[in-house]
């Protein structure tokens, strides 16, 4: 069975409580890049198994913007942040204040960099909370942002970083600007056994 079945819901408040403190620390850290108000919605947290991942933006052959990093330390995974192209356009013009055209599929290298820079932003910041929460070490490593279909940015980072645990956490993340919302889903993937080490740190035994 997978593990992210054997999840009881006081265990999946503490793992919603670490999405919505990480939302919060996102956003003021992106409002002091910007020197801009950021808002943020609280986030949706949910545990689905790791192939349904490519489902919510579109399917494996859906085109979008992926950041992506190891996480390394006492509970190691894997972070991705999939926005999907449209999302990625409005949060260009709108949150960054770069002028790319509707339509242009194309990205330049300022644009990738810029998107970079908040999955980057994201991942510390979610990281930081579950690292609070749980004592435990854990550190993010120096992300990289792919412009390809889902399914082939998931591939890779299981060809970087070897095999995955069966379970995401997902947090959708939603910015709100000029009352208008732009939305990215962000994954923690632990590695086998992560899960249950996380939970012990809490004083939640785990088979």
């Amino acid at each position: 069975m997978a593990e992210f079945k054997n999840f009881e819901a006081f265990e999946l408040d503490v793992l919603k409580e670490v999405g919505n403190i990480g939302a919060g620390n996102a956003a003021t850290a992106l409002s002091k890049l910007l020197n801009k108000p950021v808002d943020m919605a609280v986030p949706k947290v949910s545990l689905l198994p790791f192939e349904e991942i490519a489902e919510l933006v579109g399917g494996a052959e859906q085109v979008v913007l992926g950041v992506f990093l190891r996480v390394e330390g006492e509970a190691p995974g894997n972070m991705f942040f999939l926005i999907e192209e449209n999302s990625a356009e409005r949060m260009l013009n709108q949150l960054l204040s770069l002028r790319h055209d509707e339509g242009d599929k194309g990205y330049s290298e300022m644009e990738l960099s810029a998107l970079c820079e908040i999955g980057n932003i994201l991942a510390g910041s979610y990281l930081s909370s579950l690292a609070d929460f749980t004592q435990l070490p854990m550190m993010p490593s120096v992300p990289a942002i792919a412009h390809d279909m889902a399914g082939a940015i998931l591939s890779y980072g299981l060809m970087q970083y070897g095999e995955m645990g069966d379970s995401a956490l997902l947090i959708e993340t939603t910015f709100l600007e000029d009352h208008q919302s732009l939305e990215g889903h962000f994954f923690l993937i632990p590695d086998p056994g992560s899960f249950g080490k996380i939970f012990r740190s809490l004083g939640v035994g785990r088979e």
